[in-house]
């Protein structure tokens, strides 16, 4: 299973692909995407996004659903979807979350 993963252009921001083209900060409200077609389809919708200067550095992500929530595999992948490792009062775990 994967999500769609990019950086806002304007700030910067980690954000996933979702439903209708948005782009979410919360990896809990990305699109999920199974199988090599429609991971094709969710790149092309992110590369249209890349090229309309929406978001920079477009790729899919390994994630698993863990009681009903959207959790990156690799490590790197858990650092942006959380925030900064040193402070994380500043970081998007200092947010609320819901699924």
């Amino acid at each position: 299973m994967k999500v769609i993963t990019a950086n806002r252009l304007l700030n910067g921001d980690v954000v996933w692909l979702a439903e209708g083209g948005a782009w979410v900060e919360r990896i809990t409200l990305a699109s999920t995407f199974d199988g090599k077609d429609a991971v094709a389809e969710g790149l092309a919708e992110g590369a249209e996004a890349e090229k309309n200067q929406q978001v920079v550095g477009v790729y899919e992500m390994d994630v698993t659903v863990e009681d009903g929530v959207i959790v990156p595999v690799r490590l790197r992948e858990k650092i942006r979807a959380k925030g900064p490792t040193t402070h994380p009062q500043f970081g998007k775990q200092a947010q609320a979350v819901s699924a």
